[in-house]
């Protein structure tokens, strides 16, 4: 079970959300979300559909181009994937990932890449992992 300070925790007396579903709360932190939903209170402007729709499809453009890296065997380019996966997904509450790509990130500047395959495989799969829990926002 969550506390109220671990990622897709409730936090300290916060209400989830009912447009979001159960599946994709579990995987995004709710004081993030908060924040979002700050912008757009009454949800009129659909804010916080939008802006998961956009890290959705930066994330694929973002995982292609790392799939491209990996095949040219190019770090850099997997070191900026990663440095820029995290940034978007911390802003939406996706810490997991994020984490994920700080470790990445720092593992290739530091020329630490002894484990990178692995820990690349599971950045994937947590991205694929929160790419099914975004599904439904497509329609939206």
């Amino acid at each position: 079970m969550l506390s109220s300070a671990e990622p897709g925790g409730a936090g300290a007396g916060a209400v989830p959300p009912a447009d979001l579903p159960a599946e994709l709360l579990a995987m995004l932190d709710a004081p993030s979300l908060d924040r979002l939903r700050e912008l757009d209170p009454n949800g009129q402007m659909g804010l916080l559909p939008r802006v998961l729709r956009t890290f959705d499809s930066s994330m694929i453009k973002l995982l292609q181009q790392l799939n491209d890296a990996q095949g040219a065997r190019d770090p850099q380019v997997v070191r900026h994937v990663a440095h820029t996966l995290k940034s978007s997904a911390a802003s939406v509450g996706a810490l997991q990932l994020s984490a994920m790509c700080a470790d990445i990130e720092r593992r290739v500047r530091e020329s630490d890449t002894a484990e990178l395959p692995a820990r690349l495989e599971a950045m994937v799969a947590e991205c694929q992992r929160l790419r099914t829990g975004l599904k439904f926002i497509a329609s939206a």
